[in-house]
Formats: structure tokens, C-alpha cells, sequence
């Protein structure tokens, strides 16, 4: 209420730089010169509220005392708004009745304090020392239960904070630090997994963004298939339709030779029906002639039959002519059919296969991916002197002396590699029992063989792709760059391919199927398992004979 008392008539607001008109009535002084500056042209000047006219203008000067009064109230108001504590504040532990909102907490003192009453703490030498916090509700937490003191020591061996009274009793003998010293540890650690918690939202926004390509892709891909199929089926249906009035126009054409043909020896026929006709009465009336000698001399003319040269087998051509080309045109149509149908079966697959692979990327039981099972074995020839291979060419373990193996072009001359003897196409699957260190890749058969060098090295060239495995982590190598890899330990990796969606996935296997890594490309060749094997008598790589509905064995 009393702010309304103090405000503006003109504008409704609290007064700014208040003036006194000579009528006592007071306003801001840029509101009252404002409406005085309308009034100019008029010649004389009026007070908004009670009319009263003014000539000369007057002068206006600051009113000091209202002024002040106005701003004491803005405190006052302000104090009331922000200062005092609240349900859902934390309160000033040393003001009384009505308390103020606490602008710091003490873990020295265990006590927060408002804006006036920290003031000690800002002057006194002694409180300057005291750790102040935001004002927390949680101060008794940091006093021991026991021994009512400020817990200000961590025990390591019991992970937990205690006093200095603990120290020498319950806790006596145990790894012991401040509770600074163990703050500023695990803050330390807090800060290396946020990072990796940062970095992995990083990878998986990439993913998002990859995700969002691919859509983006896929229907651009689907609405230019069905443009350009629209297209095609079209030019089909015209060359469908250019033949079909071809062939109508053959027939017509044939139908109008085979009647005319037909016409021109009925007319033939008619003549020589008339013809016989005439000859007939001519013999009739010759039989019936009573004078031999004239009987006898016109009989040689009458007697001589020509023959017809027109048979009635001519009526079986035109017909047998149609009813070749109504089978041909019916012989087109079934193998039309025949193609359409290799052809959709040609294109289900690919679709089926695409619907696949969205799965993959999901938690998938074991059983699934057991369908995509391939037979792998090592080759030989490419395994690195120092490692053996046995269990069926699906076995490598680390030699402490060479083995007599020959000297062979694809053999890996320094790293401690060897490949798969097939190279994978389509979707496959497998899984790679392991102890130790190793790394579990695919690649190119066309990686280097010679030397220590990137261009050798699984994960370390733009030919593989591998997931380095360690018992207390994984990460995921390509072309040299590094990706820390979160996932539940397992002495089992799964590994699915689909070549043709340039999928790759490794995952830990257990009863259910773990996703480690996963990764979106276009492979170009067929790839190649690759093992690596740290060198240690404890590190082994096995490729597991698997087959659909096989139990899960460690």
C-alpha cells in the first residue's frame, strides 16, 4: 500500500527524480514535463489530477525529502521480496524471530548465516579461514555420531568419514587421509569419467547424426527408386503398348490379304461353277440327241473335264496363322511373368536384409545371431613365426621359439597376427574365446605384412577395423584413432558382419548379447578375421565352433 501512495499518477510507477507542482500535487519530473510539453502550444499549463492552471510554466526543481523517502521504501520493499527466509530457504541460524535467508553456510562453525550476520566472517581473522559454502540444510551430516565432533578425516579402509576421536578408536591402525585430500581424489576421478561420460554422449550424438544421414539418404535413395521405377515400368507399358498395336496392326493387315485372298478364289469358284453349270446342260441336252453322227461329234468337246486346281485345304492356313500368333503373344506374357517374378525375389532379399540389420544394432539374444554362424579358420601362411596354430587351424597361442614354419609372401613379419583362410561377404557371425590381451578384427586382405608399422597393425590403417581387449577394458581401433569402449567384461566377443549394410558390431556374450562397438561404413572387398596376441604365455584367441541352438560354454 504504500508504494501506491509514493507513485506516479502519469506513468502509475513508483516516483523517479520526484517534483512538486505549485499545486502540491507531485509526479517524475520527465512524466510532468512530457504532459507540459504538450500543453505548450495552449499557452498555459494544468496539473493532471486536479486541473489547476499554472502561468507562467513552472519551474520544477528535485523534491530531496520526497526523493529520499521513495528510495528508503525501494529498501524496505527489497528487504521484504528477498531477505527473508522462506519454506524452501535455508534460514540464518543467528537471527531471531523473524529470519533471514542464509547467504552462506560454515563447515567450521556448522551454520549459515544471512547477509549481515556473515559479516564476522569477512573481518575477523580467525573466521577468515573457515570454509564457507552455499547455504546447505545438511550441516549435521558432517558431525560424527559417536563423538559429536566435525568429521574433517576419511577412512579408507572403511570408506567413510570420520573425526579425529575416531581415528583413535574404532578406526585405529587404518588407512587414514583429510577429507580434502580424498575430495580432491575422487574429485579428480569424478572429472575422468564425466570426461569419458562426455566423450561417449559425443560418439553417440555422432551416431545420432549419422542416424539422421542415413534417414535422410534412405529417403532420398527410395523416393528416386520409385521416381525412376515409375519410369521404367512406364517406358515398359509404351514398348508394351507400341508392340501390342504392332501386332493388331500384323493381324488386320494379315486378316485383309487372307479375305482378299479368300474373296479372289471364291470368285475363281463361282466361275467355274457357272462354267460347269453351262457345260452340264450343254451335255444334257447332247444325251438327249437322236442323230448319232452329230451326237458323236460334239461329244470329244463335252467330254474333256478340266481339272480345278483350288482345294479346300486352303481354309486351314489363315486360321493356323492366328492362333500362332495368339499363342506367341501368351508365350510372351508367361515368361514376362516368369521374369517378374525372379526379379521380386531378387529384390525381397535385399529388403528383408535391410529390415535385419536395424535389429542388430539393438540387444539381440544369442540364438539370432547363431543364424549367421560361419565356419572360420586360421591361415597358416599368414600367422607371424612366434604363433601356433592349432584345434582345427581355430587356435593361437604365443610360442617362446619359432616353429618351422616356411617362409611365405602373405606372413606377417613382425606383428603377432595371422588371418582367417576365408574371406567374409553377406552377414556373418562369430565368437572369439579369449585370455589375456588380444585383438579381435577384421580387415582387407591386401594389409601390410612387412614391418611394425601402422600400415600393419590392426586398427592403425584405413584397412581394418579391431577392438583391442583387456580385462579391465576395451577400445575400439580404426585407422589410428581410439575409442573407449564402456561394456560388461566377458572372455567371449561376438562379432556380426553384414558386408553388404557395411555393418560391424562386437558384443559381449553372456545370456544376452551385450552391444560393445558398432560400426556404420561401406566395405568395398570381402574381409578377413585377424587376431592379435600380446606376448605372454597367458594370452590365447580361439574362433568357437558354433552352430543354431548350440549352448553357451566358458
Amino acid at each position: 500500500m504504500a508504494s501506491v501512495k509514493f507513485s506516479c499518477s502519469i506513468c502509475l510507477d513508483i516516483l523517479k527524480e520526484p517534483v512538486t507542482v505549485p499545486c502540491g500535487h507531485s509526479y517524475c519530473m520527465s512524466c510532468i514535463e512530457t504532459y507540459w510539453d504538450g500543453e505548450d502550444q495552449r499557452g498555459n499549463h494544468s496539473c493532471p489530477q486536479c486541473r489547476e492552471t499554472f502561468t507562467p510554466r513552472p519551474v520544477l526543481v528535485k523534491n530531496i525529502m520526497l526523493a529520499e523517502l521513495v528510495e528508503e521504501l525501494k529498501k524496505t520493499e527489497l528487504r521484504s521480496d528477498l531477505c527473508y527466509a522462506g519454506p524452501e530457504d535455508v534460514s540464518c541460524d543467528v537471527c531471531s524471530g523473524m529470519k533471514m535467508k542464509a547467504v552462506k553456510s560454515c563447515l567450521d562453525c556448522l551454520a549459515s548465516y544471512c547477509e549481515e550476520h556473515l559479516q564476522p566472517h569477512s573481518v575477523a581473522l580467525a573466521l577468515q579461514k573457515h570454509k564457507l559454502v552455499d547455504p546447505s540444510r545438511n550441516l549435521q551430516q558432517n558431525i560424527c555420531s559417536l563423538h559429536d565432533e566435525v568429521m574433517k578425516i576419511y577412512c579408507r579402509t572403511d570408506q567413510q568419514s570420520i573425526c579425529y576421536l575416531c581415528l583413535m578408536d574404532e578406526h585405529k591402525g587404518h588407512e587414514t587421509v583429510s577429507a580434502a585430500t580424498e575430495r580432491m581424489e575422487k574429485q579428480k576421478k569424478l572429472e575422468e569419467t564425466q570426461q569419458q561420460i562426455q566423450q561417449k554422449i559425443k560418439y553417440r550424438e555422432k551416431d545420432m547424426r549419422l542416424f539422421q544421414q542415413e534417414v535422410e539418404d534412405i529417403n532420398t535413395a527410395a523416393d528416386k527408386a520409385v521416381e525412376d521405377s515409375e519410369k521404367i515400368f512406364s517406358e515398359m507399358i509404351r514398348l508394351l503398348q507400341n508392340r501390342n498395336s504392332e501386332v493388331k496392326q500384323q493381324i488386320r493387315s494379315q486378316q485383309d490379304d487372307e479375305v482378299n485372298r479368300v474373296l479372289d478364289l471364291q470368285e475363281k469358284l463361282e466361275q467355274e461353277i457357272r462354267d460347269l453349270k453351262s457345260k452340264d446342260r450343254e451335255m444334257e441336252q447332247l444325251s438327249h440327241t437322236e442323230e448319232h453322227s452329230q451326237f458323236l461329234q460334239r461329244y470329244p468337246s463335252l467330254s474333256a473335264l478340266s481339272e480345278s486346281t483350288h482345294s479346300s485345304s486352303f481354309h486351314l492356313s489363315p486360321l493356323r496363322y492366328f492362333e500362332e500368333v495368339t499363342a506367341a503373344v501368351a508365350d510372351t506374357r508367361d515368361k514376362l511373368q516368369e521374369l517378374l517374378r525372379d526379379k521380386r525375389a531378387n529384390i525381397s532379399p535385399t529388403l528383408t536384409q535391410t529390415q535385419d540389420f536395424a535389429s542388430s544394432s539393438q540387444l539381440e539374444t544369442r540364438e539370432n545371431f547363431l543364424k549367421y554362424s560361419r565356419k572360420i579358420t586360421l591361415d597358416p601362411d599368414t600367422a607371424h613365426e612366434l604363433l601356433e596354430i592349432s584345434e582345427g587351424k581355430r587356435k593361437v597361442i604365443i610360442m617362446r621359439e619359432s616353429p618351422s614354419y616356411m617362409f611365405h609372401p602373405e606372413r606377417f613379419t613382425r606383428r603377432w597376427q595371422v588371418l582367417s583362410k576365408q574371406g567374409l561377404t553377406g552377414r556373418c557371425y562369430w565368437e572369439v574365446e579369449w585370455t589375456g590381451q588380444v585383438d579381435i578384427a577384421v580387415t582387407f586382405k591386401s594389409i601390410s605384412r612387412e614391418g611394425d608399422f601402422d600400415g600393419s597393425r590392426f586398427g592403425f590403417n584405413k584397412k581394418s577395423w579391431a577392438l583391442c581387449c583387456m580385462e579391465d577394458s576395451y577400445t575400439f581401433w580404426h585407422n589410428g584413432e581410439d575409442t573407449s569402449v564402456s561394456g560388461p567384461y566377458s572372455s567371449r566377443v561376438g562379432v556380426y558382419l553384414d558386408h553388404g549394410a557395411g555393418v560391424l558390431a562386437f558384443y559381449a556374450v553372456s545370456e544376452t548379447m551385450t552391444l560393445l562397438h558398432r560400426v556404420q561404413t561401406k566395405f568395398t572387398k570381402p574381409l578377413h578375421v585377424g587376431l592379435w596376441l600380446l606376448r605372454s604365455n597367458r594370452t590365447t584367441a580361439e574362433i568357437m565352433k558354433l552352430k543354431r541352438g548350440s549352448p553357451l560354454k566358458f
